[in-house]
């Protein structure tokens, strides 16, 4: 599922009330959503949790030089991408020129003139506005508008370590069109397309709106379900499996679909990796296509030992 598009957040890190409250009321009407922090340790937690599109960093805080601070921000694979004005009463020419070789986008001098400073944020936004659609057009799938591999490879890592840490269940799947290329040779190439097209809103449709959905590579999808175990994740296949095999085309009224589908939630042979959990998936997609095709196939447990149990 894609991400919904948000207000830019400003993080600003300034020990001064004065700043915050002058800042806030000044650009009220900048379409700007404003975290405030007071110190340095305050900043870089919600910089790490929050990744705000722009972070406006005082050069002198109560806890730590404002340097230190940036520094922390670029060491930090959290918040090394995240762009950073340095705020400064301190016109030393030394203290600008460190702030741009650690990485900060602009520097602005106290006192600022708000006008000013209120186009260079615009500017700074503009740029990781920019940016972030970049990359986020790299990890979208060009025909059927899901994610693509290299983002599940990157959010499965992400959204394990999540589950981890806070002892929620997960679920992989791992699906396939069922003959796919007979499809192809049949009835040509764009009807295929057409058939990967419409399994791409069947799982928009029947998924979560946190569901994490991926063209996989060629006919084949792989679905990352964020708190649901197996019995809500077989629901969730069964109705997918169920939508597409009763999905009609009316430029091509001959055209059948049907899909398998490998689910786990867990990795093969109790392995923590991605590496183990994507193996978990494809053994029990490979089981669905040795069973008939059109079904879904888990990976559960009973007791110690590992059982396969088929659905459809």
């Amino acid at each position: 599922m894609q991400p919904l598009e948000q207000q830019p957040v400003l993080l600003l890190i300034d020990d001064s009330p004065m700043i915050h409250r002058l800042l806030t009321f000044k650009l009220k009407n900048e379409g700007i959503e404003f975290l405030s922090a007071f110190s340095a340790s305050e900043g870089l937690e919600l910089a790490a949790s929050n990744r705000p599109a722009l972070i406006l960093l005082d050069l002198h805080l109560p806890d730590q030089n404002g340097l230190t601070a940036l520094l922390s921000f670029k060491n930090d694979p959290r918040t090394i991408d995240l762009p950073v004005i340095m705020l400064s009463g301190d016109t030393d020419p030394a203290n600008k020129v460190r702030a741009f070789e650690l990485g900060a986008m602009d520097y602005v001098t106290k006192p600022f003139d708000i006008h000013e400073l209120r186009a260079r944020i615009q500017s700074a936004i503009r740029v990781h506005t920019l940016m972030h659609m970049l990359e986020k057009r790299a990890q979208i799938d060009g025909l059927t508008g899901l994610w693509n591999r290299a983002h599940f490879n990157e959010r499965l890592s992400t959204e394990l370590d999540q589950s981890k840490r806070n002892k929620t269940e997960m679920s992989l799947i791992i699906c396939d069109l069922d003959h796919f290329k007979k499809v192809n040779d049949t009835f040509g190439h764009p009807a295929g397309d057409a058939v990967l097209q419409s399994f791409a809103k069947v799982l928009t449709t029947e998924l979560r709106s946190y569901d994490v959905a991926c063209r996989y590579g060629g006919e084949e999808f792989a679905i990352i379900l964020p708190d649901a175990g197996p019995p809500a994740s077989l629901a969730i296949c069964e109705r997918i499996r169920k939508a597409i095999e009763a999905k009609r085309w009316p430029n091509y009224p001959n055209i059948r679909a049907t899909a398998s589908f490998g689910l786990t939630d867990r990795g093969l042979d109790s392995g923590q990796t991605p590496e183990a959990w994507v193996a978990a998936a494809d053994k029990c997609l490979y089981d669905s296509k040795q069973s008939g095709r059109n079904r879904v196939t888990t990976y559960a447990t009973s007791g110690q030992a590992p059982r396969l149990a088929i659905a459809g």
